[in-house]
């Protein structure tokens, strides 16, 4: 059973879904109708393999940014480049 929905959306936001369908040949309905029942046909979390249950905890986590792991990436290749 079908049933009619309306939602309220940015004028902008329907000319770029429209012309979004329109290049997947399909209409917006139907684009909106499949975005939904991808995001919700699973409400259970995904299950996780034994071994990467195994492999938790494993690495610790560094209390650094990437900024400082980069500052020391860029330190080790001009020491090995010189």
């Amino acid at each position: 059973m079908e049933t009619k929905l309306t939602l309220k959306l940015k004028s902008s936001t329907i000319e770029r879904g429209k012309r979004f369908a329109k290049k997947r040949k399909t209409s917006l309905s139907k684009l909106v109708a499949n975005y939904l029942d991808k995001i919700t046909e699973s409400d259970k979390e995904e299950e996780i393999s034994p071994l990467v249950k195994s492999l938790v905890g494993v690495v610790k986590k560094d209390k650094r940014g990437w900024k400082e792991h980069r500052n020391d990436y860029t330190d080790h290749l001009i020491k090995k480049y010189k």
